[in-house]
């Protein structure tokens, strides 16, 4: 099974706040992987909103999202690509 991880600093202005954290779990949930995300000692689940919030991710915090499963390389591609184009915020 893959398991593959890359750690992110987190750019946008907000953070992982709701909306972005809404658009994590509905792009998570198009993959068969189990994505994580780990934040400090905190860890959660890319399919939980509240869990995401809960990491306290905000601008410039850096965050390790690891994932397994089939089809983990383009999970993790699709993350990355959602956290570095700042969660599609104008700012």
């Amino acid at each position: 099974m893959n398991k593959l991880e890359k750690t992110f600093v987190i750019i946008n202005k907000l953070g992982l706040h709701a909306r972005a954290a809404t658009q994590l779990v509905q792009l998570a949930n198009n993959f068969s992987a189990t994505v994580t995300l780990h934040l400090g000692n905190k860890q959660a689940s890319a399919n939980s909103v509240l869990g995401l919030m809960m990491l306290e991710g905000n601008q410039g915090k850096e965050v390790t999202v690891v994932s397994e499963g089939e089809d983990a390389e383009e999970a993790l591609a699709a993350v990355e690509s959602l956290i570095v184009g700042r969660f599609n915020e104008a700012e």
